[in-house]
């Protein structure tokens, strides 16, 4: 096989891979509305001097509540829709997770709406802790709140999360933000449906406070979990898929150059 033909292949099977990865990024955005949305500040930093209140009423800032690879999650308690699936799916990666060599990982969510106090935010802590449904400290994941627009604004801001309202409801994206122990920006999770390797790989990711591309979205596209065992498994199809629309692509390809060598050569 020529030198050509591989690169053709080669460049085939690449533009395969990003066309699956785009499609699942767009999908995953869970955008509501126009102005909504996520844009990725990798390498910025949270305002870790700014104030919330948590779950028990104490007033914290951010510097106090992040504490090594952290995971931020942005949304409000009191929504009964699109929180309630990133709530759950968060829950249920953490109880698939199990306690690592490192212990438990840091999580942090703050609620969009300042009107919601305190007692909103233990009663989706305390919701969020049963769902795991195996012992988690309550200390590794706080639940903030503000009521300070200002202050919820200048965190959104921080990390690109665009937001609106919409009558009594909050139109927001889903997903998660992956922050070093210093407060920088290392990964965006995209949507609600990730696996237990995706935050796995991004903390480890964050306790280097280095940014660089992910290999979760490939992970995701070769692997999948298998519903019984809950193990990463490799998606046989979904694969062989890929490679055989290389190769008869390549083969198209190739069959086309030849042809054209050969009318350029039959004509001189």
């Amino acid at each position: 096989m020529g030198v050509c033909m591989k690169r053709l292949i080669l460049a085939l099977l690449l533009a395969a891979m990003t066309a699956a990865s785009l499609s699942a990024h767009t999908a995953d955005q869970g955008i509501a509305g126009p102005g909504v949305g996520i844009d990725e500040k990798l390498g910025a930093y949270v305002p870790l001097d700014t104030a919330f209140v948590a779950e028990d009423g104490s007033r914290v800032t951010l510097r106090e509540v992040i504490k090594g690879p952290t995971v931020l999650s942005i949304f409000y308690y009191k929504c009964q829709n699109a929180c309630d699936y990133l709530l759950t799916d968060l829950s249920a990666v953490l109880k698939q997770l199990g306690e690592g060599k490192a212990g438990e990982p840091n999580l942090v969510s703050v609620s969009l709406d300042e009107t919601e106090t305190p007692a909103d935010a233990r009663a989706s802590k305390k919701l969020a802790l049963e769902m795991i449904e195996r012992p988690f400290p309550a200390a590794k994941w706080r639940f903030l709140t503000s009521p300070d627009p200002e202050a919820i604004d200048r965190l959104c801001d921080s990390v690109g999360y665009r937001f609106r309202r919409n009558g009594d409801a909050i139109e927001h994206p889903l997903g998660l933000i992956i922050l070093a122990p210093d407060g920088k920006v290392i990964r965006y999770i995209n949507g609600t449906d990730f696996l237990p390797v995706d935050l796995s790989i991004s903390l480890m990711e964050a306790s280097t406070g280095t940014v660089q591309p992910t290999i979760a979205r490939v992970i995701r596209f070769c692997f999948k979990v298998d519903p019984k065992s809950h193990q990463l498994v490799f998606d046989m199809l979904r694969v062989s898929a890929i490679v055989i629309f290389v190769l008869v692509g390549g083969f198209v390809a190739y069959l086309i150059v030849s042809g054209r060598k050969r009318r350029a050569k039959g004509g001189s």
